[in-house]
């Protein structure tokens, strides 16, 4: 039965981490998916979604849905009437709904953007209001809890979620549908999932532009313990370590680039950080004592005044780091690095982003520093190809800016 929410006025793409395929009973022959693209987003037109939690995430699932699937009614529910009100606002959700219930019992697809802490709470909710088939998902960084909560019957339609994207500027007012082009998006189907309810879920993961992979709960929770979580965990520490005083003097005062991209993620979300770290926390746990293990061969080395131990232990990571760009499909000996000093005044990035978008030039990643009002701040670029690099250097130093190059692998 259909709900009335309040108006606003107007395939297959699987495989383990290392590539290894998985075999599920709806995997589609890969020439199949692009004939099936119109089909998928007439169907997709007939549906309604529900955004359980409508912030960056559910936020963006809303917007990119509807300019990328076709979708024309997307139901959210919030905590915050401010953040329905948002989000009906910038056109993430067409209407507005009370409670999780109110919007589950209208949508037969349903996406929980909320805090991983609520996650397998809101899930059972919705699934419990939400009509026979519907198809319900998360975007949690973890699966484990989750997938293991749910009973044979809510295996049937409910399908952990992953997407592998984000910001650093969190809510509503920071969605764009653009969030999930190219990412990696796990799926977590359980023993007893509908082929049809993961292919609704597939159908609509590969619409918003982003790359569907099966995995397993528990491995799913191990591979984000090692590369999200970890990495997180270091980065306060190691801010928390040079925070103190060293010898009378202030460590901070000293840090240069290197600190500053190892520990950018530091002082994250206290609450969101804190909720993943202990609903994560064998993983976390077991990746922890490995790298405690990695440093005690450093300190062995060093204490061995051992050159060779130390240069094969640089070599390994070389080694590693080149398979990581490898695998984002970039080539590594092409990646340029373009580094710019910026004034701190309103409208530079715009500018200067605006500027190389006007001249087709693609930018791979980039990473802000701010520095202070006086000394303003750098602009990292990454660009693919000796021949954009320059361009694009030329371009941002026709501009008064100063700029620097380099190759990221020599």
């Amino acid at each position: 039965m259909r709900g009335a929410c309040a108006s606003w006025p107007s395939g297959w793409a699987s495989g383990s981490p290392d590539g290894e395929p998985l075999a599920h009973p709806t995997a589609r022959p890969a020439d199949e998916r692009e004939t099936t693209l119109k089909k998928d987003m007439k169907d997709f037109a007939q549906r309604t979604v529900a955004i359980i939690g409508v912030g960056l995430m559910g936020g963006s699932l809303g917007l990119a849905l509807q300019s990328k699937a076709g979708v024309r009614r997307v139901l959210g529910a919030s905590r915050s009437a401010s953040t329905l009100a948002s989000g009906l606002r910038l056109g993430a959700i067409t209407e507005a709904c009370g409670s999780i219930e109110e919007a589950a019992a209208a949508a037969d697809l349903i996406f929980v953007c909320t805090p991983v802490r609520d996650i397998v709470e809101h899930v059972q909710r919705a699934h419990a209001a939400a009509p026979a088939g519907a198809v319900i998902s998360d975007v949690g960084s973890t699966k484990g809890r989750l997938m293991a909560s749910l009973d044979i019957e809510e295996q049937a339609t409910c399908i952990g979620g992953h997407p592998l994207c984000g910001s650093e500027a969190a809510g509503v007012v920071n969605a764009r549908a653009s969030l999930f082009e190219g990412a990696t998006y796990f799926l977590t189907p359980g023993a007893h999932v509908r082929p049809e309810a993961f292919q609704t879920l597939y159908d609509a993961v590969t619409l918003v532009g982003a790359r569907p992979v099966a995995i397993d709960p528990g491995e799913h929770d191990r591979l984000m313990a090692l590369v999200s979580h970890l990495p997180h965990v270091l980065a306060n520490a190691l801010m928390v370590l040079a925070g103190r005083r060293q010898g009378g003097r202030d460590a901070l005062t000293s840090a240069g680039p290197s600190f500053r991209d190892l520990t950018r993620i530091a002082g994250s979300n206290r609450r969101v950080w804190t909720d993943i770290f202990l609903e994560n926390r064998a993983a976390l746990l077991e990746a922890l004592r490995e790298y405690r293990d990695e440093l005690g061969e450093a300190v062995a080395a060093l204490e061995a005044a051992d050159d060779e131990r130390l240069g094969e232990m640089i070599s390994r990571a070389a080694a590693s780091r080149q398979r990581m760009l490898e695998a984002s499909n970039l080539a590594p000996e092409e990646l340029f690095r373009i580094v710019v000093h910026i004034p701190d005044r309103p409208g530079v990035l715009k500018e200067i982003m605006t500027a190389l978008g006007d001249e087709s030039i693609n930018i791979e990643d980039l990473a802000l520093h701010h520095m202070s009002a006086d000394l303003g701040g750098s602009l990292t670029l990454y660009v693919q190809g000796e021949e954009t690099c320059g361009r694009a250097a030329a371009i941002i130093g026709a501009r008064g800016y100063g700029v620097t190059t380099a190759k990221v692998v020599e």
